[in-house]
C-alpha cells in the first residue's frame, strides 16, 4: 500500500485488484507498434490495468475517491476482464471499516469506477458505505440514465441507483469544494462531466485525474483512449490540466496504472512529458 502525508491529509492508495482491458481501446488511434513498447498485450490483445482508489484522511473525515469494478459483474464479464474484487480487503488493510467512510467521490459512473458503491445483499443492491454521502456530477448522473448506443455498456444502474433510494446521493454541478482542502474540478472529454479530485494542504497539491490521464502511459497529449466520448476535447483539457499541474508540481494519482500509481509530471524535451515516481525513482519516459 502506498501511503504519503500531504499537509493535514494522509493519502493512501487502495486497490480493487487488476483487470484486463483491450489494448487498442485503451490507446485509441495510437498504433499498437508504439503502445506495446510500453505495456505488452496478451494473445487476445489485452493489457493489465490497475484499479486504484484514493483514501483521504485528516483525523476527522474519511473520504474515498472511486470504488473500482466491484462485485456485481456477470460471470461472462468477469471472464472477459479476469477481475477479482479486492477493494474491501484493501480498505481493511488500511484499518478502515465501510461504515467509517464519510464521503465517496465518483469521478464518473462507468462500471470500473463505481462498482463498490453498492453490493448485493439478499439479492438486492444496497450501499456499501452506509454512512457516506456519494458525490457525482449531475450531468454524469443524467447521462448514465440516458446513455447512447456507444457507451451504454459502460453503465450499470445497480452501481448508483440505490444511492438515490437511500438518500445518500449528492448531485453537484461544476467545480466545487467538498471539504476544506478537497475539491472537484470538471475536465470534459472522457465523458462530458468527468470530474477530477484536487487535494491541497501545507503548500502541496495532489490530484486524482481519473480517466483524463488514466495511466502514466497516457501523458502525451494525443495518447487518449478509444473509450473517450470526446477525444479531441480530452486533448485540449490535458493541455489545460498540465498548465496548472506541472508548474505547481502536483502529485498525480493514476486511476489505472498498476505499476506507477503515484507520480509527478514534468515537461521534457521535444514536447514530451515525463513522470517521476513519488518515491524519487528515475524519470520515466512516457511519450512516443
Amino acid at each position: 500500500m502506498h501511503r504519503i502525508t500531504l499537509g493535514q491529509f494522509e493519502l493512501s492508495i487502495l486497490s480493487d485488484g487488476r483487470y484486463l482491458a483491450d489494448g487498442g481501446a485503451m490507446f485509441g488511434v495510437v498504433p499498437k507498434v508504439l503502445w506495446e513498447r510500453k505495456i505488452p498485450a496478451d494473445s487476445r490483445n489485452r493489457i493489465e490495468m490497475g484499479l486504484n482508489s484514493l483514501l483521504i484522511r485528516d483525523g476527522t473525515h474519511t473520504v474515498l475517491v472511486e470504488t473500482g469494478i466491484g462485485p456485481k459483474l456477470s460471470e461472462k464479464a468477469r471472464r472477459i476482464y479476469d477481475h477479482e474484487p479486492q477493494l474491501l480487503r484493501s480498505l481493511a488493510e488500511a484499518q478502515v471499516a465501510p461504515d467509517e467512510v464519510d464521503i465517496v467521490i465518483n469521478t464518473h459512473l462507468h462500471f470500473d469506477h463505481c462498482g463498490w458503491n453498492t453490493h448485493f445483499h439478499r439479492g438486492r443492491a444496497v450501499p456499501t458505505f452506509p454512512r457516506a454521502r456519494y458525490y457525482v456530477q449531475r450531468g454524469e448522473w443524467e447521462h448514465a440514465h440516458h446513455p447512447n448506443e456507444r457507451d451504454r455498456v459502460s453503465y450499470i444502474g445497480d452501481n448508483y441507483d440505490p444511492l438515490e433510494e437511500s438518500g445518500q446521493l449528492e448531485l453537484i454541478s461544476g467545480d466545487r469544494e467538498i471539504l476544506p482542502g478537497i475539491a472537484v474540478r470538471v475536465y470534459p472529454g472522457h465523458t462530458r462531466d468527468l470530474q477530477t479530485v484536487v487535494i491541497g494542504s501545507g503548500g502541496r497539491t495532489a490530484c486524482y485525474p481519473s480517466d483524463l490521464i488514466p495511466t502514466a502511459h497516457h501523458l502525451d497529449i494525443a495518447w487518449v483512449m478509444g473509450y473517450d466520448s470526446f477525444p479531441v476535447e480530452t486533448m485540449e483539457q490535458k493541455k489545460r490540466f498540465y498548465a496548472e499541474a506541472i508548474p505547481q508540481h502536483w502529485l498525480l494519482v493514476f486511476t489505472h496504472d498498476r505499476a506507477l500509481p503515484l507520480a509527478y509530471v514534468e515537461a521534457g524535451v521535444d514536447g514530451k512529458y515525463v513522470a517521476r515516481s513519488a518515491a524519487g525513482q528515475p524519470v520515466l519516459q512516457r511519450s512516443a
